[in-house]
């Protein structure tokens, strides 16, 4: 299983490892991240409100521990929402890894692309052209079933705000030993890493997340730990705001709310799931 350290850094092409070297410090926003406590579950739902973005720059959404959801700012502007999934083996080329143990895609969507990435480990990875905006909240929801007892099926349903209707994205199959959802977190990154890069804000508000679990009623995410990669940089934050947990990189970001590796806890108040969620 691979951990949080190592989902942060998807869609690029360098690894923790990297990250640790010191030529890296000054040429990209720190990558921040929230770990949500949660029981295994069969369904993981999550919301994102985008306060700043910048090119290059990805939120993750409903992060778990064989794959990440969330939308994306690519270097000339475009925006996408991404669902990908890893295989089970060690390494970063797509090629070497045997055919019965890669990832299996079971359903796509309509105007979805699909394929298969390297590079931070490997697995298969789903496009979806969308134009997201700054302000507006967005709906994510992950769900797991067993296919056997060696492999889970993941499946990516995605919000369409304009059209009010969920849509199902893509469905991939991979070989877990039976294991479901865990490992729920959520992450801001800068993989543009041109110098430039840094001196621009990111900021994400996370809220109203859930986890079903296999057995029981849906569980609120209500508590997280906050972490960062091993860039040195300290313009840094995260902590609660207005009921949601909210996540800063870059420019003129102040560490002024939570230290790394302190947790951050919503107050309470009366939270209910979503009812509209596919099933």
């Amino acid at each position: 299983m691979r951990n949080l350290q190592i989902a942060s850094l998807m869609f690029c092409i360098f690894t923790t490892s990297a990250f640790a070297d010191e030529k890296l410090a000054g040429i990209a926003c720190r990558s921040v991240h929230l770990s949500f406590p949660a029981p295994t579950g069969t369904a993981y739902y999550n919301e994102a409100t985008i306060a700043n973005s910048a090119d290059g720059t990805y939120f993750a959404v409903c992060g778990f521990s064989k794959g990440y959801f969330g939308i994306q700012e690519l270097a000339n502007g475009k925006k996408l929402v991404i669902f990908s999934v890893w295989d089970p083996t060690a390494g970063n080329d797509p090629k070497s890894v045997p055919e019965e143990k890669r990832v299996k895609m079971l359903y796509k969507g309509d105007d979805v692309r699909v394929g298969r990435f390297g590079g931070e480990g490997t697995g298969g990875q789903s496009f979806f052209d969308y134009d997201w905006k700054i302000g507006e909240t967005y709906r994510f929801l992950v769900t797991a079933e067993p296919e056997t007892k060696e492999r889970t099926t993941y499946t990516g349903y995605f919000y369409l705000n304009d059209k009010k209707e969920w849509k199902k994205l893509v469905s991939f199959s991979t070989e877990t030993g039976g294991k479901l959802l865990g490992g729920y977190h959520s992450f801001v990154e800068d993989f543009r890493r041109n110098k430039v890069s840094l001196t621009k804000a990111r900021r994400a508000e996370f809220g109203n997340g859930w986890v079903k679990p296999k057995d029981g009623d849906w569980t609120p995410l209500t508590v997280a730990t906050f972490t960062g990669d091993s860039n040195p940089a300290t313009n840094i934050d995260a902590g609660p705001h207005k009921g949601k947990f909210f996540l800063a990189t870059g420019g003129e970001t102040k560490n002024d709310t939570t230290k790394l590796r302190d947790k951050v806890t919503l107050e309470k108040e009366d939270r209910k799931p979503p009812t509209d969620l596919p099933k």
